[in-house]
């Protein structure tokens, strides 16, 4: 790096882990050696963050469709058809006919003026990706606990905890850093690490440390895992490892949870799970007799129909055996983005206000109503699921920042035709995503890197980052474009703002968890929220005295399997399921844009084992098609024995190629998340026949 370039300190725009990098006026990256999380390492998306920021295929001028097809506009004529647009669908069909997309990978800032945004045009219809990915788990952790988020912090793992139970995540490919950084050291301390998952990965690989013999994975069916938590939770209760005095004095539901078990077959259930039963019952011993056991989940256990409970059965298992409230315990979803903790904490969510207060209670909706000036609805909107569900009918327009739902949704080829039946899209971003074909005005935003504000990591860390001085001419900041529109539509000062800091002034003013950061407490090493008073120093860990329900209690409930909604039959043998690369994110709107990253797969493929394979004829590396009720894709086969038997996998990374085209759309009735995790298919072999004699 040329010394007399100018840095800037931020923070990785990839997963919730935090990292904090350093980016050169030049776009060239920089290790930060002290970043508070990181301490310097990087995985190697972030370090290939900025190779996407002068992309060519960057979005840098506002675009309206007229007669079928966009143009480009200026900023006012985009403006003032956004404003027409969105009065004639209050106008004609009401608030609640709009819906708008908050976006996980931009800033606290930025959603919080998108869900005011909503709000002020009279709908509480504003949602983000969490839908897609972390809703279950913020609902059950809500419910059982008091708060939607880690409980724990990543820094209290090294020297606390003695057990890592890892279910339906595979950090060293999605959160590489704290695989690394916390997990491994941890195990390299004395810990052990229990892994339950259907995909043997870069995580189960990752544990095989010379020298230590406790890694245990458990590869189980896809969606068994309520069975196999199921038998841990007997186990631990037949063997006496509860913590007695914890159960009785700060939780309740404990008898329930026996009832549920009391003729409970672990032997059957460990058959179903395809595990066996004295894995899971050794499992079980080293989780109930840690002295501290943390517990981290992923999507393999919120994308199911079943995902509340999937959660709430980790919520019991920590429960009675005492792992909260405590260092290097408690239960831990690993967010995905770098800022899905954070877009939900500001209320960029249908039924909840900035700090995760419900938009029903009269209470918590006046003392909002009193800093904004004006009335929030009071009943609940729609998720971003159903937005999508309802595009053509009860929906007829949609503002989406940042997001791409043409890919992110399930069943995507049904989400292109609904998207057709809208009247009115904005789309506002930074490279023209799938759904830029459907959108009516288009808004060129700036990228992570040019512009500041705040994020919330995966452990409720509140970090600043920070632009570069430097913006792609007649791109705007989302936080500009959206005091733009809202001072257009509304007339009023409620959306004037002199940047992001006096936008989080306010933000703090109304989200009681934040009521204490300012940007200059944040500091470079951030704080871990709740901080609810001035001086606050965060919490590392929450729950040490008392859990935050309404009765302080933590909530204990027996749940019993449920089966995915789209078991495999004879048109549709196999089980598929669906997960993550490290070197792409999500739909790879920068992913796909970074050299770095494409060489390494440019080209989506699906896992087959050995025998499926040998059944199909199909040999490593053949072309193709897999298939479910609700389309195909063309993809290569990746013969290995990492999936088991009866289940593919394959990834949502590839636009021509992904998983959901596929994955159903069937929802968890209480969080509204879809099922990603478990769909029937079926592979069509796609294999050249060999050649016949005399051909060339």
């Amino acid at each position: 790096m040329d010394d007399s370039q100018e840095t800037t300190k931020t923070v990785c725009p990839y997963c919730g882990v935090g990292c904090g990098i350093v980016v050169t006026d030049d776009m060239r990256f920089a290790p930060w050696g002290d970043a508070p999380v990181n301490e310097g390492r990087i995985c190697i998306k972030g370090g290939a963050a900025t190779e996407v920021v002068d992309h060519e295929d960057r979005l840098t001028e506002p675009m309206v469709r007229d007669d079928g097809d966009l143009r480009e506009a200026t900023w006012e004529e985009a403006y003032g058809r956004i404003v027409n647009e969105m009065e004639r669908i209050r106008d004609e069909h009401g608030a609640d006919a709009m819906g708008f997309y908050g976006c996980s990978k931009a800033m606290n800032e930025e959603n919080y003026l998108l869900q005011k945004l909503a709000r002020r045009y009279g709908t509480n219809n504003v949602d983000n990706c969490t839908r897609m990915c972390h809703a279950s788990t913020v609902y059950a952790l809500r419910r059982s606990l008091g708060a939607g988020a880690m409980t724990n912090s990543m820094a209290d793992l090294e020297e606390s905890t003695d057990v890592l139970w890892i279910q339906g995540a595979n950090p060293a490919e999605q959160h590489p850093i704290a695989n690394s950084v916390y997990f491994r050291q941890a195990v390299l301390e004395g810990a052990t690490v229990i892994q339950v998952d259907p995909h043997a990965n870069k995580t189960t690989r990752s544990f095989d440390i010379e020298g230590t013999d406790r890694h245990m994975h458990l590869q189980l069916e896809p969606g068994t895992d309520i069975p196999l938590l199921n038998v841990v939770l007997k186990t631990v209760l037949e063997n006496d490892w509860v913590d007695e005095e914890f159960v009785a004095e700060r939780t309740e539901g404990f008898e329930d949870l026996k009832a549920t078990l009391k003729d409970f077959d672990t032997e059957a259930a460990a058959e179903e799970c395809g595990v066996p039963l004295e894995d899971i019952e050794r499992a079980a011993e080293a989780y109930g007799t840690a002295d501290a056991a943390a517990i981290f989940t992923g999507m393999g256990m919120s994308q199911h129909a079943c995902g509340v409970d999937n959660t709430q059965n980790e919520i019991n298992l920590a429960l009675i055996t005492g792992n909260l409230g405590r260092p290097g315990t408690g239960v831990n979803p690993l967010r995905g983005q770098n800022n899905v903790q954070g877009t939900c904490d500001v209320g960029a969510m249908p039924n909840v206000l900035p700090g995760y207060q419900p938009v029903d209670d009269d209470e918590a909706r006046e003392a909002v109503e009193e800093v904004w000036g004006f009335e929030v609805p009071a009943e609940p909107g729609l998720t971003n699921i159903e937005l999508s569900h309802e595009a053509g009918t009860g929906i007829h327009g949609l503002y989406v920042m940042g997001e791409n739902p043409v890919m992110s949704e399930p069943d995507s080829n049904v989400v292109e035709e609904r998207l057709i039946d809208l009247e009115f899209v904005v789309v506002q971003d930074i490279f023209p995503t799938g759904t830029v074909e459907y959108a009516d005005v288009v808004l060129p935003a700036t990228s992570w890197a040019e512009r500041g504000g705040t994020v919330s990591n995966t452990d409720r860390r509140v970090q600043r980052m920070r632009g570069i001085d430097k913006v792609h001419p007649n791109t705007r900041h989302d936080l500009d474009i959206l005091a733009d529109v809202g001072s257009r539509l509304f007339d009023e000062s409620s959306f004037d703002f002199e940047g992001p800091e006096a936008v989080f002034e306010e933000l703090r003013e109304v989200c009681p968890i934040y009521h204490g950061m300012t940007y200059d407490l944040l500091g470079e090493e951030g704080l871990h929220w709740p901080c609810y008073e001035p001086g606050d120093q965060g919490d590392p860990y929450l729950y040490a005295e008392a859990f935050t329900t309404e009765n302080g209690l933590g909530r204990i409930e027996g749940v019993s399997h449920q089966p995915p909604r789209e078991v495999p039959d004879e048109e549709y043998p196999l089980i598929l399921t669906t997960a993550r690369l490290i070197e792409h994110y999500n739909t790879g709107t920068m992913s796909r844009r970074s050299p770095t990253l494409n060489r390494q797969h440019p080209e989506n493929f699906v896992d087959v084992h050995p025998n499926d394979a040998e059944r199909y004829g199909i040999a490593d590396g053949d072309d193709v098609t897999l298939r479910s009720r609700r389309g195909e894709i063309d993809v290569a086969a990746q013969v290995t024995d990492d999936i088991k038997e009866g289940t593919v996998w394959t990834t949502v990374h590839f636009s021509a190629s992904s998983a959901n085209r596929l994955t159903n759309d069937v929802l968890d009735e209480r969080a509204k998340i879809p099922e990603y995790k478990a769909s029937a298919a079926e592979i069509d072999v796609d294999v050249e026949p060999a050649a016949s004699p005399g051909d060339d």
